[in-house]
């Protein structure tokens, strides 16, 4: 009988340790099934938040100057197209393409400049890097009206006042830390073994840099360049002391609809809407390459 009995409980043994081993990871699953619609209700929510400045300033943007100014808010207000014929009626296409001229051209320097340089600081370490980028840090400490006034005497010396590429020179500066530091830790993350094979293929610099690097930190490359430029586009104080007329960018232009005669709600939001429209559809063609590259490195 003890014979017969051992086996018989030894397989329902076995049976129930394999049941509850499978019905432990069926438990798992519905917990977080059940969890997963609260993080995604949670995350529209914090979505909306933020978004809902954006909307509202759009809806104002095709009220007339009245239902704008209204208190409490005229929500469904009559729409019209005043404000964009203001803006549009102004001429803003100079600023606008100078925004665009500064914003481009210095994001292309700062990418130049700072691609090897970041190579320099993270696959090819030069000695006490630590100390090099703990110096490109310590120049956003100062801030940018600190140093306006000798900015201002060094171009009207030169003659460089109301000139766009004093802006260039000044937004590459700017933003070439920034960049250091963000291409340092995308750069860290190439494979040293790519590296190491294109060293013994004889591979130079520019040949790494053109055919390995770039197309591996890609993303980190396109996410660094949307971000300098939308810091060198919505970028005022340099744009607002150092050019007048012919060098004016949109933002300083943007300045122009809050008068002494007061200030033009429903203008002011359709010009907004108008001068920040090449910065959403820059973050919109570039969002797959924005999330990839500021999220390297971040999951192992």
């Amino acid at each position: 009988m003890s014979a017969v009995s051992e086996p018989t409980s030894t397989s329902t043994n076995k049976a129930v340790a394999a049941t509850s081993f499978k019905a432990a990871p069926r438990r798992d699953r519905g917990v977080e099934k059940r969890s997963s619609p609260l993080w995604g209700i949670a995350a529209w929510l914090v979505g909306l938040v933020f978004v809902a400045p954006v909307l509202w300033m759009v809806l104002t943007s095709f009220h007339s100057e009245v239902d704008a100014a209204s208190n409490p808010p005229a929500v469904f207000a009559a729409l019209t197209l005043d404000g964009y014929r203001t803006f549009f009626g102004n001429n803003p296409w100079p600023p606008l393409i100078n925004s665009a001229t500064a914003s481009v051209i210095s994001t292309l320097f700062v990418l130049v400049l700072a691609i090897p340089a970041a190579y320099a600081l993270s696959v090819k370490p030069v000695k006490r890097w630590t100390d090099v980028m703990f110096f490109l840090l310590s120049t956003k400490f100062l801030p940018i009206v600190a140093g306006l006034l000798p900015l201002f005497l060094f171009a009207k010396l030169t003659g460089l006042l109301d000139n766009i590429w004093l802006l260039v020179l000044l937004y590459t500066a700017m933003n070439l830390p920034i960049a250091v530091w963000m291409m340092r830790s995308f750069l860290a993350e190439v494979p040293t073994e790519m590296l190491e094979a294109a060293s013994l293929d004889g591979a130079g610099l520019i040949t790494v840099l053109r055919k390995i690097i770039a197309p591996v930190a890609l993303p980190g490359i396109a996410a660094t360049a949307l971000i300098c430029f939308i810091f060198s586009w919505n970028e005022l104080l340099l744009a607002r002391t150092l050019t007048s007329v012919v060098a004016g960018t949109a933002p300083s232009f943007l300045t122009g609809f809050a008068t002494s005669q007061g200030l033009f709600l429903a203008q002011v939001c359709a010009a907004s809407f108008a001068v920040s429209l090449p910065v959403l559809a820059a973050g919109f063609a570039a969002q797959d390459k924005l999330v990839q590259g500021l999220s390297m490195g971040a999951v192992k």
